[in-house]
């Protein structure tokens, strides 16, 4: 489901606090907050993609650039560095 953002109207028609709502897309925008019953208006939100940029900015060489360590759990239940800088392996042992 989308998370929407509505601000509440003020009485001078300025956005008071603004909250977030889950609601499926063929539900109507909120008129009045769930709580308060102060009038609302839907704030439009740019979408979020994933672009190959996100890719690039959490390959290995850039997360080592920055100075983070990245782990993946392997086979048998450790996890093994796989970029940066720190213990070779995290386990229970």
């Amino acid at each position: 489901m989308p998370t929407y953002l509505y601000a509440v109207v003020m009485p001078d028609g300025s956005d008071g606090e603004h909250f977030e709502v889950f609601q499926r897309m063929s539900e109507p925008a909120l008129a009045h907050h769930p709580e308060s019953g102060l009038p609302v208006r839907r704030v439009p939100v740019p979408p979020q993609f994933t672009t190959n940029s996100d890719s690039q900015r959490f390959g290995d060489s850039n997360l080592k650039r920055l100075g983070f360590a990245k782990f993946e759990k392997d086979g048998d239940g450790r996890y093994r560095r796989t970029a940066g800088s720190g213990p070779d392996t995290i386990g229970a042992d």
